[in-house]
């Protein structure tokens, strides 16, 4: 099967790319190298999916290059590729949320629409969409009220791709990614920030208080999903949630990060920013039903495992916070 990759290079793409060369898929990956984080980073992602013959790299921006070439041939679209980052989101910055979130989903969603080859698009969204909401757990059936610009980007992908799956028959899933976590996470995710911090003895900051939760997901999990949703038919068309269905809170994070180093470090609360939410919980019933999806791994293996991974790259000054 060919599949097409987008932001390969990232944390999440370079993990699917991974996982669909070695069930013998080939593999188009395209990535821009957008600045919000070093370059060397993604460079590092890459090196286990290079080796694959089956795999072939563009180096481009999808707002630039002729994407239905990209798409010719093409059995799966996985569209991983955004501007991320809820608390960077605001003023001027905006409108680079909105070309990389908004302008080249559509984009994409054109070329796919030409395309005869095209069995399922992937959509990679975000629990942002749910914004602050009274019923927890979060379920598909609740209206979406993004907190963020960032929130309000990803939803209007998911529109889009409903009105593409709607008016010309594309084969469209959205996925509800939920705060994941694991090996090459962003250097501005609060677990690798943790972990560094830990490594490096420094202090770590903390918005708002350690009482608020999330429902974090490991890659290995959100990679699982992804496929299934491309495989199975009954994933057509639908938004879907992606996460553990576990809720712990930031303390219950940090002591046990503390258990797995060794190190007691202190931290510091400062100002929840705009944008950001207390409390997520997904309800995952949906998933379990259309994909058979069940998450497999538990959040101190998760946690250990992400911060040995960091031992083995050289430390750089700690990245500033940006989202969780």
């Amino acid at each position: 099967m060919r599949c097409l990759v987008t932001g390969v290079a990232g944390f999440i793409g370079s993990h699917l790319a991974g996982r669909l060369l070695a069930e013998g898929h080939d593999v188009y990956g395209i990535d821009a190298f957008i600045d919000f984080y070093p370059r060397e980073f993604k460079e590092r992602n890459l090196e286990s999916v290079c080796a694959f013959q089956g795999f072939r790299f563009i180096e481009a921006n999808l707002l630039d290059i002729d994407l239905l070439p990209l798409v010719e041939n093409v059995a799966w679209v996985f569209h991983l590729a955004a501007q991320a980052g809820v608390r960077t989101s605001w003023g001027g910055d905006f409108s680079r949320y909105v070309h990389s979130n908004v302008l080249s989903t559509q984009r994409l969603l054109e070329a796919a629409r030409q395309s005869n080859t095209i069995q399922r698009f992937v959509y990679a969204s975000s629990s942002s969409v749910y914004g602050r909401q009274q019923k927890m757990p979060l379920d598909e059936t609740l209206t979406p009220c993004p907190l963020s610009p960032y929130g309000v980007t990803k939803l209007a992908g998911e529109h889009l791709c409903h009105v593409y799956h709607q008016n010309f028959g594309i084969p469209t899933v959205s996925l509800r990614y939920f705060s994941v976590y694991g090996p090459r996470q962003r250097p501005d995710m609060a677990f690798h920030r943790f972990c560094h911090a830990m490594l490096a003895g420094c202090p770590l900051t903390i918005y708002g208080d350690v009482s608020q939760t999330r429902d974090y997901t490991h890659v290995a999990d959100i990679i699982e999903a992804t496929l299934r949703a491309a495989k199975r038919e009954a994933a057509t068309g639908e938004v879907i949630n992606i996460a553990s269905g576990t809720t712990v809170t930031l303390q219950e994070v940090i002591d046990l990060l503390q258990e797995i180093s060794g190190q007691s470090v202190p931290f510091r609360i400062v100002t929840k920013p705009f944008g950001d939410v207390e409390h997520t919980y997904a309800d995952i019933h949906k998933a379990e039903r259309l994909l058979g999806y069940r998450p497999t791994v538990a959040l101190r293996d998760g946690l250990e495992e992400e911060f040995l991974a960091l031992r083995t790259i050289p430390l750089a000054p700690v990245a500033s916070p940006a989202t969780s």
